[in-house]
């Protein structure tokens, strides 16, 4: 055999097998694969590639949830930058069993704080409400911080210069995406009853809204839904604090097969001065701010669903605290997120513990991750740019 033919039989050996290679690159984290991009055609196809990103996530999915022991939880911020860019910086940091907190991560957001509103986040994957400054629009953008991309979301279907819309942001698991519900409410003509709430949905691997018909929504005796609780994202359902002209209740959304559910809050004649729904050690729960007759202080009643959906479950345990602007969120082994005239605190409400997390003045928004997770997603989408750079 000649000397070429022989070396071309040798590079033919070390070549890899496809699938080989894809199952290597499954395993690799996001910042190598975007680098990696570069090394061939086959490569580049390879990465960018739907199913390729659906098994890397599915991977990096699992991979976050057998770290958990770790940590406590993440804890996500934003504040304004320090170069008077008028950008916020979403801040990552890891709350280590110790009580300490440690950042692993740190991005300028793609808008400017003036004019775009972080709305909601699932899976690494955030939800971004820009008002266009030309003629008013409010237009909706996905965004991955992992991959600094961020996508325009095709134009909602139900629109109007008057209407009050929420939005929630889930990961289907079944179907491997994600969605997003817009609750909308619209004002009525002047001395007529406002016509009921609409609903419609976003699915990311269609990039198209549906319009989702409720009887939940649409009973005429129960009148126009206010909704203004941010969501929760549980038990495959999204979750938020609606009323309508009868009473208040939990409004869910069920991500599988989209239907409308109500779960009764507890009863409570308390002096309320905020509330939220947040989880629990595993449970859906709900937290009333109040006054404190007896103290002039302030009273945080946790009230936890111990059984999903049955509203007889709900249990109630008492934590004072010295001084509150917002609640945001528990970490997994309980802990209470506040924010305060210091900055973030957490409180245990066994022992009332407190332990100070993040203390700066300029915070502008926090959220609790129990799972960190870095993907692709948006890496193959339509309608994607690229972040500035730093």
């Amino acid at each position: 055999m000649s000397r070429p033919t022989e070396k071309r039989r040798l590079l033919t050996e070390r070549v890899l097998d496809n699938d080989i290679v894809f199952d290597i690159l499954t395993r690799l984290p996001v910042k190598s694969l975007i680098r990696f991009r570069c090394v061939s055609k086959s490569w580049y196809s390879t990465i960018t590639n739907p199913i390729f990103i659906a098994t890397h996530f599915k991977l990096n999915e699992a991979k976050s949830l057998s770290n958990k022991n770790s940590h406590n939880g993440y804890l996500l911020y934003t504040s304004e930058t320090e170069d008077y860019s008028f950008h916020t910086e979403l801040r990552t940091l890891a709350y280590n069993r110790d009580r300490t907190v440690t950042e692993i991560s740190r991005f300028k957001t793609p808008f400017s704080f003036y004019d775009a509103f972080m709305n909601c986040f699932c899976n690494g994957i955030f939800c971004l409400d820009r008002c266009d400054e030309n003629n008013g629009d409010h237009m909706i953008y996905l965004w991955n911080p992992s991959i600094r991309k961020f996508k325009m979301l095709a134009p909602a279907l139900l629109t109007d210069p008057c209407d009050s819309a929420t939005l929630g942001l889930a990961y289907h698991s079944q179907k491997n995406d994600f969605k997003i519900l817009r609750l909308v409410s619209f004002l009525g003509p002047l001395g007529d009853p406002d016509p009921p709430t609409e609903a419609e949905v976003y699915t990311l691997s269609t990039d198209s809204w549906r319009k989702v018909v409720s009887a939940e929504l649409s009973d005429p005796n129960a009148g126009c839904l206010s909704h203004h609780s941010p969501y929760i994202f549980f038990n495959g359902a999204l979750h938020c604090i609606a009323a309508n002209k009868h009473c208040s209740f939990i409004l869910s959304f069920d991500i599988n097969d989209e239907r409308f559910h109500k779960i009764m809050l507890p009863l409570d004649l308390l002096d309320l001065y905020q509330s939220y729904l947040t989880v629990f050690k595993g449970s859906l729960a709900y937290i009333i701010i109040s006054n404190h007759r007896a103290t002039g202080g302030i009273m945080c009643h946790l009230w936890v669903m111990k059984e999903y959906g049955v509203a007889e479950s709900w249990t109630r345990k008492c934590v004072p605290i010295d001084w509150f602007h917002h609640f945001h969120g528990c970490t997994d082994n309980g802990e209470l997120l506040i924010k305060n005239f210091m900055g973030l605190i957490s409180i245990d409400p066994e022992n009332l513990l407190q332990n100070s997390l993040i203390m700066e003045s300029n915070i502008r928004g926090v959220d609790y991750a129990a799972n960190s997770i870095e993907s692709l997603v948006l890496l193959d989408g339509i309608n994607v740019s690229s972040e500035y750079e730093d």
